[in-house]
């Protein structure tokens, strides 16, 4: 299978959602094999922590990886070199079908744009996407690379939430929300990207927050750089920040999010990912199963190709 990567190089600045820090992304083209990876370049040594699900350290209102926590760290020096809200760049870097890129920062989050995915989407639009070449010794990533199909539901519940990946002809995302407030309600929004396209349909919702709930997080440390330029807030009395992008932004919303989890695994399975009032915490849980069925996998389709040599 083809791998792809970005056709030149991009920037954006912008503040994060939870530091309040104003940090610059530069995202490169990488080699096949590579990866979605990120380097703090504002650290001695330049640390790399890889966008994988393994290296995935907190979850809380955010996706935050630690050099760290993944074998492919370069030394136990790395533990402290973080990432934080990386779900948005990466969704809209997996769906755009970028498998290779190096992400370099200096700081310890990615910045929150708008709130939602499109202009990193639109971005990677602007310079384009080709063939990754190929490293020495390459042999094996087309094998490694070819899709895995989900085979037996698995299922990751909490109460009444849940995510699962349910075996499908194709890949599909679906999701579901439930709050009391009238103006969100119950909402459920299904996405496959063989029949829609990520920028039109998922890229554009904008994170979102209820205005009784902004000053506990603040207080807790977070969403220091959350504003109504980057976020939609919902009072009792409904959207503080009209208009919506889509009557149902909110769930598209969070099924970006999974999307955005979901890309640590690599490659996305060919499955039905369904999600219901889930979190971070539960997406990265259902990621963690599926990565060790992959990895099964993996060693499976390695030993068979040397077998047949």
């Amino acid at each position: 299978m083809t791998n792809y990567t970005l056709g030149a190089n991009f920037e954006r600045s912008g503040i994060g959602l939870h530091s309040g820090i104003t940090t610059t992304v530069r995202v490169l083209p990488a080699a096949a094999g590579a990866g979605r990876y990120f380097v703090r370049v504002d650290l001695p040594g330049t640390p790399v922590i890889p966008a994988r699900v393994e290296a995935v350290s907190n979850t809380m209102l955010s996706t935050q990886l630690r050099a760290g926590n993944s074998e492919n760290s370069l030394s136990s020096s790395d533990s402290d070199a973080t990432v934080g809200t990386v779900e948005h760049l990466l969704a809209a870097l997996a769906a755009s079908g970028v498998d290779n890129a190096c992400i370099e920062i200096d700081g310890q989050e990615v910045p929150l744009l708008d709130g939602s995915a499109l202009t990193w989407v639109r971005t990677i639009q602007e310079v384009g996407i080709v063939e990754s070449e190929h490293p020495q010794n390459s042999s094996h990533l087309s094998l490694l690379a070819s899709p895995i199909v989900i085979e037996e539901p698995i299922w990751v519940c909490r109460d009444d939430t849940f995510v699962a990946a349910l075996p499908a002809p194709m890949t599909r995302f679906t999701y579901g929300i439930d709050f009391d407030n009238p103006a969100i309600g119950n909402q459920w929004h299904s996405w496959t990207p063989e029949q829609e396209h990520f920028a039109d349909a998922i890229a554009p919702a904008r994170t979102f927050g209820l205005a009784n709930q902004v000053d506990q997080l603040r207080d807790r440390g977070l969403i220091k750089g959350g504003s109504l330029e980057n976020a939609l807030v919902c009072g009792d009395q409904g959207w503080l920040n009209p208009p919506l992008r889509f009557s149902n932004e909110p769930v598209r919303h969070k099924l970006l999010d999974l999307v955005g989890d979901l890309s640590l695994l690599g490659k996305f399975p060919v499955a039905h990912f369904l999600a219901y009032k889930a979190s971070h915490n539960l997406h990265i849980q259902l990621a963690r199963l599926l990565a060790r069925q992959i990895g099964a996998w993996d060693v499976s389709r390695q030993s068979s190709a040397v077998i047949g040599n």
